[in-house]
Formats: C-alpha cells, sequence, structure tokens
C-alpha cells in the first residue's frame, strides 16, 4: 500500500512539473514572439540589411494595408503572406511598427472620401474584380497596396505588380519573394531623406515630348530629376548621381564623349537606352516594309572601352508582343486579328541581378556582345527567349512576314543579351589620347584630367524606346492618354479583357526595370539585393496525382 500511495505522490509530482514546464513556455512565448525558419529559402527570415534599418527606427512607423474584404483565393493569400511579413518586422521592432488592416470602401476620418479615392492620388491602380452571385455580378474595387507612414511623410508600396483579376500561383511567389524588398526599400527612402539627383541628357536628339510623360512622372516621384544639356554645358557635374541617355538620334561629338567618360572615372552612374538602329513602326505605316538602318551615333569605342558593343542587327523572338494585322475583309471593312510581330520581343531577366521582374517590353531591339576588359565584370540583365534569331543590317522588316506562320526552325538562338550591367573599375577612352587642350577646358571647369575610375556601375540597353510611352484616345473625351512606359498601345485596352481567340496578354514590368535599375546603381547594395530573394514553386505532380487517385483514395478512406 505505501509502495503505491508513492508512485502515485510521485506521478502527481512529475505531472504538476509539466503542468508547471507549459505555463513557463506559454508566459516566455507570449513575451518573446519567434519562430524557426525551416524553409530552403528562408522564405520567413528577414534578410541583415532589414534587420539592420528596423532595429534602428527612431520614430513610430505606421502601416496601412489594403487587403481588407472578401477577395478570391489569390488576393486572399497575398493578404496573408503580407500578415505574415508585417509580423515579421514587428517582432523585430514591436515598439516602432504598427500595422493594421482597412477596406478601400472604408471612409477616411475626418473626410467625405473613401481610401480607395485617396490611393488613386497616390498612383494606386485599382482592379476591377467581377463576382458571380446568385443575384447576378457584384463589382468590388481591390488596391493591393499598403502605405507607409513615418514622421509625416507617406510611401507606397505595391504588394502585387500585375493588374490581373485571377492571380496565379506564380504571380503570387513572385509577389511573395519581392514584398521584403518593396516594403523595406520604401521605408528606407522615408528614413534617409537624400533625394539621388537623376540627369536626362539632351542635346543629341533625345526626346522630350509626350513620350517621356511616364518617365519623367515616376522619376520625378522620389528623385532630384533634372534636365541636362550636354552640348551646353562644360562638365557633368560630380553631385549628379545617374546620368541617362535615352534613345539619341544625332550623333555625339568627341567633346561630348570626354564630359561622358570623365563623369564615369569620377564615380558617375551611367544607364543608357539606346537604338542603334533606326527603325520605327511610324515608317510602316502606309506600306509593307522598311529599311533599318546604322544611326552612326559614334558611341562604339566609349561603350567598348567599358566592355560591350551595342551590335547593329536587330533580335526577333517567338516570345514577342502583338499587333493587329489585317488579315482578311474588304478595303473598305478590313477584318483584323493579333499576330506575334518577332521585333517587338518580350524579354526575359538575365540574372538574379534585378530578379523578380515580369516581361520587358522592346521595340526593334539590338543584340550586345561583351569584350574582355581587365577589371570589369559584365553581367547580361535582359535577354531574349530560347527561341530567337538575329537578323544583321542592312535589315528588311516586313508586314508580310506575318501572313504566315514564322519558320520555327530559324529561331534556334537562346538568351541573346539585350540589356548589360558593367562592374568595376573603367579605363577612359581618352587614355593617352586627352590633349592638354582638353585637359585646361577640365581644370577650367573645376575638375582634373582621370585615366581610371575608382569602383563603378553601367548599365546599357539596346533599346532606346523600352522606357517611353504610347498613346490612346481616351474614352470619354477621345484626347490622347499616356500609357505607361512599355505598354502596347494595340493591346492595352485588351489586357483587361485577359484573352480573345485563345491569344494572352501579357503584363509588361518596363517601369519596374527602370526603377530597379536605378535601385542597383544609386540605392543601399545590401537592401537592393533582397529583391533577388527566390520563393520556390513546389507543386505536386499531376500526372502521378491521376495515376494513383484511387490508390490514394482508398488508402487514406
Amino acid at each position: 500500500m505505501e509502495r503505491i500511495t508513492g508512485k502515485f505522490s510521485s506521478s502527481r509530482f512529475g505531472w504538476l512539473i509539466l503542468l508547471l514546464l507549459l505555463l513557463g513556455i506559454n508566459f516566455v512565448a507570449s513575451v518573446f514572439h519567434s519562430r524557426i525558419d525551416l524553409t530552403k529559402e528562408k522564405r520567413y527570415t528577414l534578410s541583415k540589411a532589414t534587420n539592420t534599418l528596423v532595429g534602428s527606427l527612431n520614430d513610430k512607423v505606421e502601416i496601412d494595408v489594403f487587403l481588407k474584404g472578401e477577395f478570391p483565393s489569390g488576393f486572399r493569400r497575398l493578404a496573408n503572406s503580407t500578415d505574415e511579413f508585417l509580423q515579421l518586422l514587428k517582432d523585430r521592432n514591436g515598439s516602432r511598427i504598427q500595422y493594421r488592416f482597412i477596406s478601400p470602401e472604408d471612409k477616411v476620418p475626418g473626410a467625405s472620401i473613401s481610401y480607395g479615392d485617396s490611393l488613386q492620388g497616390l498612383g494606386a491602380l485599382p482592379i476591377n474584380l467581377t463576382v458571380q452571385l446568385k443575384a447576378g455580378q457584384s463589382s468590388n474595387i481591390i488596391f493591393p497596396v499598403a502605405v507607409i507612414h513615418y514622421k509625416g511623410k507617406q510611401a507606397l508600396v505595391n504588394l502585387y505588380p500585375g493588374a490581373s483579376r485571377n492571380i496565379s500561383q506564380t504571380e503570387i511567389n513572385s509577389a511573395e519573394a519581392l514584398m521584403e524588398y518593396q516594403f523595406v526599400n520604401a521605408l528606407n527612402k522615408l528614413v534617409n531623406e537624400k533625394r539621388p539627383a537623376i540627369g536626362y541628357a539632351v542635346g543629341n536628339g533625345e526626346p522630350t515630348d509626350g513620350r517621356t510623360y511616364d518617365l519623367v512622372q515616376t522619376l520625378e516621384k522620389e528623385n532630384d530629376f533634372r534636365i541636362f544639356n550636354l552640348a551646353t554645358q562644360k562638365i557633368i557635374p560630380d553631385n549628379m548621381d545617374v546620368l541617362m541617355i535615352v534613345k539619341p538620334t544625332q550623333q555625339f561629338s568627341e567633346q561630348d564623349k570626354l564630359k561622358i567618360d570623365q563623369y564615369v572615372m569620377r564615380g558617375g552612374k551611367l544607364l543608357c537606352f539606346i537604338d542603334n538602329l533606326v527603325a520605327e513602326q511610324d515608317s510602316l505605316s502606309g506600306k509593307p516594309e522598311t529599311i533599318a538602318f546604322d544611326r552612326n551615333l559614334n558611341l562604339t569605342d566609349l561603350f567598348f572601352r567599358y566592355g560591350l558593343r551595342i551590335n547593329t542587327d536587330l533580335i526577333m523572338d517567338l516570345q514577342s508582343d502583338m499587333i493587329p494585322f489585317v488579315v482578311g475583309g474588304t478595303m473598305d471593312n478590313p477584318q483584323f486579328e493579333f499576330l506575334h510581330w518577332n521585333y517587338f520581343p518580350l524579354l526575359n531577366a538575365g540574372s538574379n541581378k534585378l530578379n523578380n521582374l515580369g516581361y520587358i517590353a522592346g521595340r526593334f531591339v539590338n543584340s550586345i556582345d561583351t569584350i574582355k576588359v581587365a577589371g570589369v565584370v559584365k553581367t547580361p540583365l535582359l535577354v531574349s527567349s530560347s527561341n530567337s534569331r538575329i537578323i544583321s543590317t542592312p535589315a528588311r522588316i516586313s508586314l508580310n512576314e506575318n501572313r504566315n506562320a514564322p519558320q520555327d526552325a530559324s529561331f534556334t538562338r537562346q538568351a541573346i543579351p539585350a540589356a548589360m550591367l558593367l562592374e568595376g573599375k573603367f579605363t577612359s577612352l581618352y587614355k593617352n589620347r586627352a590633349s592638354q587642350a582638353d585637359k585646361d577646358s577640365l581644370a577650367a571647369a573645376g575638375v582634373s584630367f582621370a585615366s581610371e575610375s575608382r569602383e563603378n556601375k553601367i548599365i546599357v540597353v539596346a533599346d532606346g524606346d523600352a522606357v517611353l510611352n504610347e498613346f490612346i484616345a481616351d474614352p470619354e473625351t477621345k484626347r490622347p492618354t499616356p500609357l505607361p512606359m512599355g505598354w502596347n498601345k494595340y493591346t492595352f485596352g485588351e489586357y483587361q479583357k485577359q484573352s480573345e481567340g485563345g491569344k494572352f496578354f501579357i503584363p509588361v514590368a518596363n517601369h519596374d526595370f527602370l526603377l530597379a535599375s536605378l535601385d542597383y546603381l544609386v540605392n543601399n547594395a545590401a537592401i537592393t539585393a533582397t529583391r533577388n530573394k527566390d520563393i520556390v514553386l513546389r507543386l505536386l505532380d499531376t500526372e502521378k496525382v491521376k495515376e494513383n487517385k484511387n490508390h490514394y483514395s482508398l488508402e487514406h478512406a
């Protein structure tokens, strides 16, 4: 009897210890929230740069997420992923980070407008969701964005870069992979008030008309954007962080190139969008073909010295944008059909330097070759698909090519470079070539001639149209309305319909590519690197599931 009583007392004592241990663990967990990230790609782990930035905050950060409401499954998952990520930020600095989910239909406190109206004023693009109900269809406007508030300032965070009503699994994964970069990049710009100085070069036929509307609007939001006349200024000032050269059409003089060269030698960054050939869609209006020929910009030797050559050729790609072609009907009532136009390639990211981008729309794109230059690393940023080819100058561009299906057998090239990142120490084109008059001219402007640069970066894109915009007529006013850069005026309206006759219209990410390129050139490299997170899409083998469906059903019945 004593032995039984002893066992009972010992067992009761053990249960008491276990209960106290569980209570202690719950208490610690309530005070110190943490998790162990067992995912291969560290999905639930903040980068070192993010931890440093969030941990150093000296004021409260409020984040409003506009993903509250009844949404399709894709947007519900996006909302859950956003909640999980913001909880990671809050775990890092709970006293500074506060966030909430708001419906865009709610009214702004103290105002008569809804949050949705104010979001459009910030530049957020709404998505119109149409849901089928018993009583008919119900429309719901969704804003997949967040707004960060810090010290009286605010920044918009785009959580879903597409415009589709139905998010695919791949698009969700891409949005989740970009989430840390989107939030931290926006927060970093609020915390660090210095705005990068971006110069837009003119003087060599660069466009300054309505085609640059979206470019200017985009860059003025977060940068000190200025027009810089290369022809009239003695030097490019050192306080200009990036010089953009966009679709020049007139030849550069040696003095122009000397200014650019010495700017790079002193640490200035270049972002160039160059058309090496005269090839324009307008040239085909009213006639079935045109000839593309060399612009003779006189930039070949400059880029060659830095490590690349823009070729006088054109990339043709089966992965391409669409334009309408006449396929039948009469002169008075022609029948149009959208067909792929192989001279408008949809380019892919060429490396993980600027990862998680969508397709970049190109217009008559040249290929790029790299040149072996000591101390310079070359990284392709944009490349063609696995079904592409090159045609050399003089290149005949004919609309008749699309009357029949293209010969797939000739599209055998893959990953043809169309944009290149150069990193390293560059050597001046004018080393041992600059005259004393050139050196005296630089000295008079307050700088000395430099034959080599420190560590620097250059991005060259062999397409001048990549950051320009087209126009469409406004449905109500009939006035020309600028499109986002890179969008095709023929397919922009069709994209919202998603498909016509089995042909899908793909959103383009030229806007994102421009901002990502500038971020890589001038912003915190560690923060920029967070955009390269890769979340692996792990799907079931659908064929095996079909083959073994009865086995699985019986086994788990």
